[in-house]
């Protein structure tokens, strides 16, 4: 599967009004997770989190908040960000428009938030306009692509795509869902440990 560990910069261009990075001045990251909440991934997340006094920010699909409303509850609990990243996780760039807004809308019915990342970063110029004319949700990308998700990789490597690029303000994408399970577990509790070693707070986006 072919991604983009770091997003080029004339990626950035194209894709228009969208967040890839904070400004901050401070020693901060912003760890994000796609794809739930799951009943074990997202739970493991949640103490590591805590273990750390980190806040994070669960991009969370509308179906599993649907089976999983007490993980979901838990989240917003612990004092971490959520945001919208579809109901059935639909491709912004191979789904009708009017079937992707809706999916969105299903989502915010259970979501409330004013965020939202589009699965796979598949979106339009349009549809980041729509989002935010209609649904008046702010899409966030990100600086950082773990790859957790990517079973070609390894749990090193996500902690190298990480650690070797992440700098302050950045946005650092995770999963927790069965298929980043194995990478996710060894790459995020060692990204925690190093950049809190040298001095670095970890955000939630608001």
């Amino acid at each position: 599967m072919f991604y983009f560990t770091k997003k080029p910069w004339i990626l950035k261009q194209i894709y228009g009004n969208v967040v890839w990075e904070m400004n901050e001045e401070e020693k901060s990251i912003y760890l994000t997770f796609d794809d739930g909440p799951h009943p074990t991934e997202t739970r493991f997340i949640l103490d590591l989190l805590q273990q750390y006094s980190a806040k994070g920010t669960f991009f969370c699909l509308g179906m599993n908040v649907e089976n999983h409303p007490d993980i979901f509850e838990e989240v917003i609990k612990e004092g971490h960000s959520i945001g919208n990243h579809t109901f059935s996780h639909f491709d912004g760039w191979r789904t009708n428009q009017e079937k992707y807004f809706n999916d969105v809308t299903k989502a915010s019915e259970l979501i409330k938030t004013k965020i939202f990342r589009p699965p796979y970063g598949h979106i339009t110029r349009f549809e980041v306009k729509k989002l935010t004319e209609n649904h008046h949700l702010k899409t966030i990308m990100w600086s950082i692509m773990a790859g957790d998700f990517d079973h070609k990789t390894s749990g090193e490597q996500c902690l190298h795509n990480v650690i070797d690029y992440a700098k302050p303000g950045s946005i650092v994408v995770f999963h927790d869902n069965d298929s980043a399970s194995k990478n996710m577990r060894y790459a995020l509790p060692r990204a925690l440990d190093f950049f809190s070693n040298n001095g670095y707070s970890f955000k939630s986006i608001s």
